[in-house]
């Protein structure tokens, strides 16, 4: 049985009730390395979510009635209010459940900065690595004939205007990587940074997870019995608690039947509430958002939308790594 199937056969068994608005939606699918990361932080906190498959390609017309354009999975779900990119959804989950942290006060620096080279530098070289052809063979094994001709495309057409790193070099770079992090796991600790789990191990987990599935190519791990070990370990944290299956259907109805939190714009950020404005990614799938700003400060961007389908929802992004702009 495919992992695919495995989370089918669980949704079904547990089906749940209709979540309401403060119920946690999780917008993934089953193979996307940030939706493994996003259902690690859930099973970290013991939380229970209810979830919505989203298609791995484009089109993606009910991902587009919620996010306005955001096309990047996962996304999280609270009535209509929309959470984009994994670093802001773990500073939600985190405000859901503080304890275990995703930040240990000790080490939440070393944590977040960890977190954020692992979820740009190091799985934009575990990604071409994984993807050479006997990686991609391994992945896409009874997947439609045509389905990773269509993957392929899409994700070029996501990344465009990217640098593009061959095999070859993303081989020679993640075998320094996986030289480095077994470094830090050499003197018997279980996590990255120490005693205690982080937002680092799940940060630095996905892309690796993504290449255990490669066939062949997972040999790339074999000395490295501390990591493998490591690995183990953060696998085991689980996925929390299922509660639930949405389509897109439900899950707009849910946006529809509800009411956005209230957000604020802070002042001397160059911007007032009610700007028209663009939220946009500037590395990769640099679809812009549009809306009305409703909410600003260092930390975050919240948009309000008005969707047919949807209603009125506040979209939130990270302020790192995403450039906003008038319209």
């Amino acid at each position: 049985m495919s992992e695919s199937q495995r989370d089918a056969a669980r949704e079904a068994s547990n089906p749940g009730g209709s979540p309401s608005a403060d119920d946690l939606v999780l917008h993934h699918y089953s193979s996307s390395p940030f939706a493994e990361k996003a259902r690690l932080m859930l099973g970290l906190k013991g939380l229970a979510w209810h979830s919505v498959t989203v298609p791995m390609v484009l089109p993606k017309p009910d991902v587009v009635a919620l996010t306005g354009g955001y096309r990047r999975t996962p996304f999280l779900q609270l009535g209509a209010d929309i959470y984009c990119d994994t670093a802001l959804i773990a500073e939600v989950l985190e405000g859901r459940r503080p304890t275990p942290s995703l930040f240990p006060a000790a080490v939440a620096g070393h944590a977040r900065t960890l977190a954020q080279w692992a979820d740009t530098d190091l799985f934009w070289t575990a990604l071409p690595y994984a993807m050479q052809p006997a990686g991609a063979t391994a992945l896409f094994a009874g997947a439609p004939p045509d389905m990773l001709k269509i993957f392929v495309a899409d994700r070029k057409a996501m990344s465009e205007g990217m640098p593009q790193v061959r095999g070859v070099d993303a081989g020679a770079a993640l075998t320094q990587y996986l030289e480095w992090l077994s470094g830090m796991l050499s003197d018997g600790r279980p996590w990255l940074l120490g005693g205690e789990t982080s937002i680092a191990d799940l940060s630095v987990y996905h892309p690796l997870w993504f290449v255990t599935r490669t066939g062949p190519l997972a040999e790339i791990f074999q000395p490295h019995e501390a990591l493998r070990a490591w690995m183990a370990r953060v696998a085991a944290i689980g996925h929390g608690e299922r509660a639930g299956k949405l389509d897109g259907a439900g899950a707009i109805a849910l946006a529809k039947a509800s009411t956005p939190r209230p957000a604020l714009v802070e002042e001397g950020l160059g911007f007032a509430a009610g700007d028209a404005v663009t939220v946009t990614p500037y590395d990769y799938a640099r679809d812009a958002v549009a809306g009305e700003l409703v909410g600003l400060s260092c930390r975050t961007v919240t948009l309000a939308r008005e969707d047919e389908r949807a209603g009125r929802v506040h979209v939130h992004f990270p302020r790192i790594r995403y450039t906003l702009k008038r319209a």
